[in-house]
């Protein structure tokens, strides 16, 4: 079932949940906002995948509360590798219809995806908003050598199943097909909010070890690498990063730390 949702406001956007009777959705914790009375809440350490279909009979006895108790505690270390939040918070609507309202950190915009069970989604860390207990929430790693040494784009949420999942980011998104581009486009690393499965992502270096390639990572801004987006599928990236928001409340309150010379010598703290 497709969740009810309506995602509201501007600047700071806003998704309002309609939940059917029994219905449950689930999201990160830190980014609920307000529940009708009727809504149940509850927190738990275990995704959906790990915590509601088990309830459901699969696996009894002193070996299935092991095995739910290993699978939960390996969800939870993937999660705090990545540094996401340990817990989800579980809402669902008793003796008729509830609303339910998420919102994420940051100033920007949100999106409903539509899983449809055969192609995965993946985004970039602290997306996830909310999404409906048919969809999984997982970790993956990607972007090879230069995502690891880099450390952009090597974490990434994955979602599976088939329902809705509501993702966030930071000021507006656009939506790319590489295809549309001659198969490839090149993005400031912190650009990225979410792509489907079957497009190729990669970190590379900003030019080579030449003058040119020098200056592009000293004097341009971006660091020493971008993020690669290969193949035929949806791309969806923001207008605002991370960094540069930080950057720019660090330079309003008379603390800029870029440096004159841009990405490479940045000297802020992660």
């Amino acid at each position: 079932m497709t969740l009810q949702q309506e995602i509201v406001g501007n600047a700071m956007q806003m998704a309002v949940v309609n939940l059917n009777p029994g219905q449950t959705v689930y999201c990160e914790a830190g980014k609920f906002l307000f529940k009708t009375a009727n809504v149940t809440m509850e927190t738990r350490l275990s995704g959906p995948s790990d915590g509601d279909r088990r309830q459901g009979g699969q696996g009894g006895g002193m070996g299935g509360m092991l095995r739910q108790a290993m699978g939960t505690a390996m969800q939870v270390g993937q999660r705090m590798l990545a540094g996401e939040s340990l817990a989800f918070q579980y809402f669902t609507s008793q003796g008729g219809e509830g609303t339910v309202g998420f919102a994420g950190v940051l100033p920007g915009e949100m999106r409903a995806l539509e899983l449809d069970g055969a192609r995965a989604w993946f985004a970039e860390k602290d997306a996830f908003v909310a999404a409906e207990s048919t969809v999984d929430f997982g970790i993956a790693f990607q972007g090879g050598r230069a995502g690891m040494s880099g450390g952009e784009g090597f974490v990434l949420e994955k979602f599976t199943g088939r329902g809705t999942v509501i993702i966030a980011g930071a000021g507006n998104f656009i939506d790319l097909n590489p295809a549309d581009f001659g198969g490839r486009i090149e993005v400031d690393t912190g650009c990225v909010v979410a792509f489907e499965e079957g497009i190729q992502y990669g970190v590379q270096r900003v030019g080579g070890l030449n003058r040119q390639g020098v200056m592009n990572a000293v004097f341009g801004g971006e660091g020493l690498s971008l993020a690669t987006l290969e193949g035929n599928g949806r791309v969806i990236l923001q207008s605002l990063t991370i960094e540069g928001l930080a950057n720019a409340l660090k330079k309003a309150q008379g603390g800029d730390k870029q440096g004159p010379a841009g990405g490479l010598f940045s000297t802020h703290a992660g």
